[in-house]
């Protein structure tokens, strides 16, 4: 699904911006000149073999028994690139919108993300970027919200 359509069909207010390619979303931070609080990345997470879209600030981590008990799993692991690649088809390895509808799977949201105003994350290539309000991203997003993301010492 065109990620840009799908935002216009669902009546959210946002802007699109074109950047020089970054390969990490601190990398976007930098380019987008906003905190790495602000910058969401996707994280693919498989629980109990079904797969989930975890959105977390960039200078994160997912913590993955904070959210296998989240998801009230028995197991809880990262996907593969080769995983990620079938699930979020059109989109660069890397630079997935953290929409877990637009690839047919359900978005978990760490509660640290509700605390910012607006949110930024890749558009499907590493160029393009989605700024939002926050309060919008979790209207389209419909998630769940716990507290699984761990900052990086």
């Amino acid at each position: 699904m065109d990620l840009r359509s799908y935002l216009d069909r669902q009546g959210v207010a946002y802007s699109w911006s074109h950047h020089e390619p970054a390969d990490t979303s601190q990398d976007l931070a930098m380019k987008e000149h906003v905190s790495g609080r602000r910058v969401i990345k996707p994280v693919v997470i498989e629980a109990d073999g079904r797969p989930f879209i975890c959105a977390l600030p960039a200078s994160y981590y997912v913590d993955l028994e904070k959210i296998r008990q989240e998801l009230r799993a028995n197991v809880a692991r990262l996907a593969d690139e080769t995983e990620m690649s079938s699930v979020c088809g059109d989109c660069e390895l890397g630079a997935e919108p953290p929409i877990g509808k637009l690839f047919g799977m359900p978005t978990i949201v760490d509660e640290s993300i509700t605390r910012q105003e607006e949110v930024t994350f890749q558009a499907g290539t590493h160029e393009d970027a989605v700024t939002m309000n926050t309060d919008d991203f979790i209207r389209l997003t419909e998630p769940q919200i716990g507290h699984f993301a761990s900052i990086r010492a």
